[in-house]
């Protein structure tokens, strides 16, 4: 089972874990898609409006896949994250 991602800041999080457990520096994992580390800094703290596509070459490269399902509205709002 995947982890739920409900914000920036959890989605940024859930980068960072992938990205240490593969043993990458913010600078090795960055450059293998084209960002900056200030930038992937920025996304792993959920500051950042990143693109997409950047988002997508970034899970790609951690060997990680968007999956896009229905709410669970009981569930959310218990959450707390209404962004």
């Amino acid at each position: 089972m995947g982890t739920k991602a409900t914000s920036p800041t959890s989605l940024g999080l859930i980068v960072r874990d992938a990205r240490k457990k593969k043993g990458l520096s913010q600078t090795a994992a960055g450059k293998s898609v084209g960002i900056d580390q200030p930038t992937l800094s920025k996304i792993e703290r959920g500051e950042s409006n990143a693109r997409i596509d950047t988002l997508f070459r970034l899970l790609a490269a951690l060997d990680m896949e968007i999956i896009l399902r229905p709410r669970n509205k009981a569930s959310d709002q218990h959450e707390g994250d209404n962004w």
